[in-house]
């Protein structure tokens, strides 16, 4: 998959995995994710959440994401008004860091695996969890 349109599922990923712009959206979100109901979310709660992502992302059950898939993502997201503005510096890194083997491709465990460094920096005490307070000021960022 190309590096550029693979930053493009990047960056759909990472709003998504974030919070959502409103404030209801963002709390059922929150709910969906947080599993075990300790209302913080533990980075294997978003990568499970990642890994949910994938498989409707993974339009022929394939088990990695080729350019048609991704483009088809990107067309619905930009279609319901939901591409929020980002920066794009860092997202071809990114990218390239989500494919951990190399090979130009993006299977399920590396795109599931894969925590944006948006929300690395949000885990400000470094426990791999998000707690209600970084979420919060993630939001705000």
């Amino acid at each position: 998959m190309n590096v550029k349109l693979l930053a493009g599922v990047m960056l759909v990923v990472a709003t998504g995995s974030a919070c959502a712009a409103d404030g209801q959206k963002a709390r059922k979100a929150f709910r969906q994710m947080d599993l075990n109901g300790d209302r913080a979310l533990q980075f294997t709660e978003l990568q499970a959440a990642r890994a949910n992502l994938f498989d409707r992302l993974d339009a022929n059950r394939d088990g990695v994401l080729d350019e048609g898939e991704a483009k088809a993502a990107l067309q619905r997201v930009r279609e319901g008004g939901r591409l929020q503005m980002a920066t794009a510096e860092g997202l071809d890194t990114q990218a390239r860091r989500m494919d951990a083997n190399g090979d130009g491709r993006v299977a399920r465990a590396e795109f599931a695996q894969f925590i944006p460094d948006r929300l690395l920096r949000a885990d400000t005490n470094g426990d791999r969890t998000l707690s209600l307070p970084e979420l919060k000021a993630l939001r705000q960022r």
